[in-house]
């Protein structure tokens, strides 16, 4: 959604790069810059000057003319500012001293809470937390039906008004259209409380438009059960009319927080960066997608990172943390600087990377992305899928072992995985170029030694005439060629130093006394 907002941000910061003094006129220019880009994106006018006036005045001041690189310093003012406009600390949900916790959503006909009311459910549910979600949108058509889908697809129960619509409801009310939303409502969280659920979601109606019926029954519905959060959902996708409607609410209603959807939409969002600033009411969460797992936590420090092309590597770790399994990934750390990584663990760390996400929006979040946009709109997922496809076609020896892979077990793994030859040949030599680099690099970082390959190093030196495949160069006795000479840092802890030779080693011209090549084994590929 930011996509506009960031590539007009992006340039017009690079113009600073490479300038070792800033003038006046040189911060004018950037500034009407910014200013046409955040206007262009749909930012309120009020929002915008504020935002000039305080770039204007940081970057004229003694800390850019005193700093060492001045452009570097007024990027980061014009992050700190955004930050500030996106509301500076994350903000938590505040949670009832006595539970349950009621929340309550409000917001606009289209704006999406029945499906956040979903996902902020599946949310809390990984929280540790037992919410219960009420449907109290009686006027839509269809609405406790939705709720009651998207509730079972995030394994939460749901309080509806009719019977046979919740396990944990006997009413008699019917639905769609009919019934007393309030009643629903004040009903449902007494349920939660006698069930001893600890967080309750109550989703109300919406209209097409603000009118005073909407915001009467809301203000029932927030008078009879005392949320103590009550968010307002916006779509971020409706331009202008956000900030008015936020305004609305607030005065009618009142919120104490904002949930941003249709993130993922290809509108020019600025409005959704003008709603905190406008209502003073922070956001509390961001949703990116249709999926239920498309829901997180907003920061406004990150979002203001990925609009000036810095990536959110933060967002990223904290996503890998929950796809990778701690011990799994120490295993194939050690197994990576021993050399000894398998297909076995390649296909586990692939369905981790896929459990994150699209891979293009994983490779988003890397800071410079946003200059290989082509590229990253070329990643198929799909690709992912049939490597996997491929492995799985193989036997357990084959995955733990792949040099044992020959021609008539590459036919048979290649007509039971749906593939070509080709494609096989190509998955198995890529992950031996692989693996033989990651050694490397784990070798040069010091990692060479890590986990089990350090305590049955001796054994395999022992067999070294046995294993079969090609083995990594050894840098310990000195650096490969083209590196500096350090022969003047003098002795090793395992010997003499570069600069001197053991008794008995031949120069380079020479093979050392009873080494034959010809008793060389090779691994076939």
């Amino acid at each position: 959604m930011f996509d506009t907002l960031s590539d007009r941000l992006t340039s017009t910061l690079s113009g600073l790069r490479g300038k070792g003094r800033l003038t006046e006129a040189d911060i004018d220019s950037t500034a009407r810059e910014i200013r046409i880009a955040l206007l262009e994106a749909d930012v309120a006018l009020a929002v915008v000057r504020q935002f000039i006036v305080q770039i204007k005045e940081r970057a004229k001041g003694a800390e850019v003319s005193a700093a060492l690189n001045p452009a570097q310093q007024v990027i980061k003012i014009v992050n700190e500012e955004l930050v500030k406009i996106l509301g500076e600390q994350t903000r938590r949900l505040e949670l009832a001293k006595t539970p349950p916790t009621v929340i309550m959503l409000a917001g606009l006909q289209g704006s999406g809470k029945t499906t956040l009311a979903g996902k902020l459910a599946r949310w809390l549910r990984g929280q540790g937390h037992t919410p219960l979600l009420v449907a109290a949108d009686l006027q839509r058509p269809n609405a406790v039906t939705q709720l009651q889908v998207v509730g079972e697809q995030a394994g939460v129960p749901v309080f509806a008004p009719h019977p046979g619509a919740s396990a944990t409801s006997q009413s008699a009310e019917p639905g769609n259209g009919a019934g007393d939303p309030v009643d629903v409502a004040r009903r449902g969280v007494a349920e939660a409380r006698a069930r001893q659920h600890d967080v309750v979601v109550v989703d109300t109606a919406g209209r097409l438009g603000i009118d005073a019926e909407l915001m009467r029954q809301a203000s029932d519905i927030r008078d009879a059960v005392a949320p103590d959060e009550v968010l307002f959902v916006v779509d971020a996708m409706i331009g202008q009319d956000a900030v008015s409607t936020a305004e609305a609410f607030r005065d009618g209603v009142g919120f104490t927080g904002v949930v941003l959807t249709k993130l993922d939409g290809d509108a020019r969002g600025g409005a959704a960066l003008s709603v905190r600033q406008v209502t003073g009411r922070p956001i509390l969460f961001a949703s990116n997608g249709e999926k239920l797992e498309d829901f997180d936590v907003f920061h406004p420090d990150r979002m203001a990172s990925r609009i000036l092309g810095m990536g959110d590597m933060l967002t990223l770790i904290e996503q890998a943390e929950q796809a990778f399994d701690a011990e799994q990934a120490e295993e194939a750390a050690a197994k990576i600087g021993s050399g000894e990584l398998t297909l076995e663990d390649f296909l586990q760390q692939m369905q981790a990377v896929r459990k994150m996400g699209p891979i293009s929006n994983l490779l988003g979040m890397l800071p410079g992305a946003g200059q290989m946009k082509a590229q990253l709109a070329e990643v198929d997922d799909k690709q992912l899928d049939r490597l996997q496809a491929i492995i799985h076609g193989m036997t357990p020896g084959e995955r733990s072992d792949p040099k044992i892979i020959n021609a008539s077990r590459r036919q048979r793994i290649a007509r039971g995985s749906g593939v070509t030859v080709s494609e096989v040949n190509q998955l198995v030599d890529r992950f031996f170029e692989a693996r033989k680099i990651m050694q490397q690099m784990a070798g040069q970082f010091g990692l060479s030694g890590f986990g089990p390959g350090r305590r049955n190093r001796k054994g395999k030196k022992a067999k070294k005439g046995k294993r079969r495949g090609p083995t990594p160069p050894k840098v310990r006795g000195g650096l490969p060629g083209g590196f500096p000479d350090v022969s003047g840092m003098g002795q090793t802890a395992q010997g003499p130093g570069p600069a001197q030779r053991p008794p008995g080693l031949p120069g380079l011209d020479q093979l050392p006394p009873g080494f034959d090549p010809s008793k060389l084994r090779f691994g076939k590929r």
